[in-house]
């Protein structure tokens, strides 16, 4: 038995959970998420918990069983707190700023990158060198900071560019000159 998908999700109070043919929506205090699930699951809930049951043990149903549950999980997780991913931006005359909807990011290009919210991602700049990305769909926010970070990835020699809040870059020594004739 999976050791993650044996384990019940606990809802909160105040978290609504529907399951219909599996397909899981839950409801909370910062939005709603639905999901279709593979129907070869079981997914049940009852008196506050969630528990994900798998047919047999073959090796598609125990890959999908800790998978569910983990996801499921995320869900309740994304509409009571909500995530959230921090990016660092580093280098000389490298900033943000927070322009209505969007954010406008100089990367030392000869033109401004400007990133706009969705209706599920919303965006903040505590910091001239911070971006703050939130939402409630965990896989959502991580592929929109990832996407952010792709403008300008850090580079190996000096370690500008964007970053994730306490990502270690490895750099690289530069060119030494020495040995050549």
């Amino acid at each position: 038995m999976s050791r993650i998908g044996r384990l019940p999700v606990t809802v909160p109070a105040g978290v609504e959970v529907a399951i219909n043919d599996n397909c899981v929506t839950v409801k909370g205090a910062k939005g709603e998420l639905t999901t279709q699930f593979s129907k070869e699951l079981g997914i049940e809930y009852a008196d506050g918990v969630i528990t994900v049951t798998r047919p047999s043990d073959d090796k598609k149903h125990r890959s999908l069983h800790g998978l569910t549950r983990t996801l499921i999980a995320n869900m309740v997780e994304g509409v009571t707190n909500g995530y959230s991913k921090t990016l660092e931006i580093e280098g000389v005359g490298y900033r943000a700023a927070k322009q209505g909807n969007a954010v406008k990011i100089n990367l030392g290009f000869s033109h401004d990158v400007i990133i706009e919210e969705t209706a599920s991602i919303k965006l903040d700049v505590p910091q001239p060198n911070r971006i703050v990305v939130s939402g409630i769909d965990k896989q959502a926010v991580g592929q929109f900071a990832a996407e952010i970070r792709e403008k300008r990835p850090p580079e190996p020699y000096k370690g500008k560019g964007i970053r994730y809040a306490g990502e270690r870059i490895i750099r690289k020594e530069g060119k030494s000159g020495k040995g050549k004739k």
